[in-house]
């Protein structure tokens, strides 16, 4: 696991203590991914509902709050895949 899925695995556990009512991956290219679901936050790669995918760059922007995901999105420097009601889901759990 790189040193970049350790840090977003330990900042974004603050925000889901008690898991998270759905399935979401976090594709970090050439870092790894982490899975989002009940059991809480991990590093993985299972199926999942909703795929975010962003460079290691853009992601580590968005973990330090220098980049809205949503700007994001929208630029298409991060990519979803999936379940669009899904990742509105956890936009709305994020803010």
């Amino acid at each position: 696991m790189s040193a970049l899925v350790q840090e977003a695995v330990r900042r974004l556990s603050s925000k889901f203590p008690q898991g998270y009512d759905g399935t979401v991956k976090f594709v970090i290219e050439g870092e790894g991914a982490i899975m989002l679901d009940r059991a809480g936050l991990r590093a993985g790669d299972d199926p999942a509902e909703v795929t975010l995918r962003a460079t290691a760059e853009v992601f580590q922007r968005i973990l330090e709050g220098d980049l809205n995901p949503m700007n994001a999105f929208l630029s298409k420097r991060l990519t979803i895949d999936g379940s669009m009601a899904a990742a509105m889901k956890l936009a709305a759990s994020l803010a």
